[in-house]
């Protein structure tokens, strides 16, 4: 029992005076703290924006950032000029051109609803929402995402287009 008081005073004396090395932390005067406080205050301040402009433009988008580039449509124009007066049949141009080109070629057999699941049949292929088509026209191969599917329609992307199709042909969606 002695022992045991022995140990929790010196304990107590311990934790009261602090261990050695917390005894050497030194806290600067009150004048030499004020340069530290002041920039501190400052910085703590509320500021007041000013209010973006409404005709201002962003950076990050600017008008008619998504529209294909002048001179890349007057190169296409005249490259479908130049085919059409060599009796050429004119490619199509940009991924909604081929877009729209490949799902004209693509006719599915029907769909299938098994398990809460929507199914499109071509033949014995069977394709779900998230599967890949790869169509391959003039001689090279698209890949096609099939993103959504209906009772009577397909709806597939190519790079960021997107085109929605009849299942049964010459029928809107």
């Amino acid at each position: 029992m002695t022992t045991r008081v022995l140990l929790l005073v010196v304990l107590g004396a311990t934790s009261v005076a602090g261990p050695a090395w917390a005894q050497s932390v030194d806290v600067q005067p009150p004048a030499r703290r004020e340069a530290t406080v002041k920039m501190a205050t400052g910085l703590m301040a509320q500021r007041v924006f000013s209010v973006k402009p409404v005709e201002a433009v962003s950076p990050f988008a600017p008008p008619a950032f998504e529209q294909p580039d002048p001179e890349d449509l007057k190169a296409q124009l005249e490259a479908a000029a130049a085919a059409a007066a060599a009796g050429l049949a004119a490619r199509p141009t940009g991924d909604r051109g081929i877009l729209e080109k490949l799902a004209e070629k693509i006719v599915p057999s029907g769909i299938v609803r098994l398990g809460g699941r929507e199914i499109l049949l071509f033949g014995q292929k069977k394709l779900q929402v998230g599967d890949r088509l790869t169509v391959t026209f003039e001689g090279a191969d698209y890949d096609l995402d099939i993103i959504a599917l209906g009772p009577n329609s397909f709806t597939l992307r190519y790079h960021l287009e997107e085109t929605t199709r009849s299942i049964k042909p010459g029928k809107q969606p």
